[in-house]
């Protein structure tokens, strides 16, 4: 597996991550001391098998779960030490999410959804931003209607959109084509690729899918709870054996 390394700033970094569920016999070590950092402008994917730390690892560095030890910077900020209030607020500001499930309000329309961070945050959008993102993800005709009018795909770029509303300083995505078909699937990771060669957004993503992976510029792959490798740039059947490797 490849090590290559690049000189593009980190946005985020992990030293020494550890979490741990549970207390003494009872105990699960999720993360063991994980050290990473995630490329400014990049599309990272996050593998492993089944156990592997990978969701909690990404949660850790969104700021949705705080690590037993170990800290995370995002974007100079040292996570690790703000109080829940200062978490929530960074979330909100500077962090975007796309999840499975799409996680829209039904009672909004398309564009209600996509603004609704912002207005949370008392916020004025960008409009010429928004609008751009809009029409790169094909959803202007869409903007009217309610989540259950759209299809999955539909949904899916709705939430990439919201996502990408308020230019965050990362994008995290779990499994966000676990619940599409493969063809669609394979325009929502078109899209968030696309995000991080025209508008220089980092994402992350979380994925079983060595296909998904694949769209990545960067496979990192975690095995119990340890960082096992990384690959640069690979194919389908690349990650499929670094996943087998580190299965084993």
């Amino acid at each position: 597996m490849s090590t290559t390394t690049t000189a593009t700033a980190t946005i985020v970094t992990t030293h020494a991550v550890s979490k741990v569920y549970g207390t003494q016999d009872n105990q699960v070590h999720a993360l063991r001391a994980v050290s990473t950092g995630i490329n400014q402008g990049e599309f990272t994917a996050v593998m492993g098998p089944s156990g592997s730390g990978k969701s909690t690892l990404m949660h850790c560095m969104a700021g949705l779960d705080r690590p037993t030890s170990g800290t995370i910077v995002l974007g100079g900020t040292d996570i690790t030490a703000l109080s829940e209030r200062q978490l929530t607020d960074l979330r909100r500001d500077r962090i975007g999410f796309v999840f499975q499930k799409f996680n829209l309000l039904n009672e909004l329309s398309a564009q209600d959804n996509i603004l609704l961070p912002l207005s949370i945050a008392g916020r004025k959008p960008d409009r010429e931003w928004v609008d751009t993102v809009i029409k790169v993800l094909g959803i202007q005709d869409r903007l009217r209607h309610h989540p259950s009018e759209l299809s999955g795909g539909q949904q899916q770029r709705v939430a990439i959109a919201r996502a990408l509303a308020n230019r965050p300083d990362v994008v995290f995505a779990d499994e966000p084509t676990g619940n599409l078909d493969t063809s669609t699937g394979r325009e929502v990771l078109a899209f968030l690729r696309r995000s991080t060669k025209e508008f220089g957004q980092t994402v992350v993503m979380v994925t079983h899918d060595p296909a998904a992976a694949a769209e990545a510029d960067r496979v990192v792959l975690l095995a119990d709870g340890r960082i096992a490798g990384e690959l640069r740039e690979p194919s389908r059947q690349q990650v499929l054996a670094a996943l087998d490797d580190v299965s084993r």
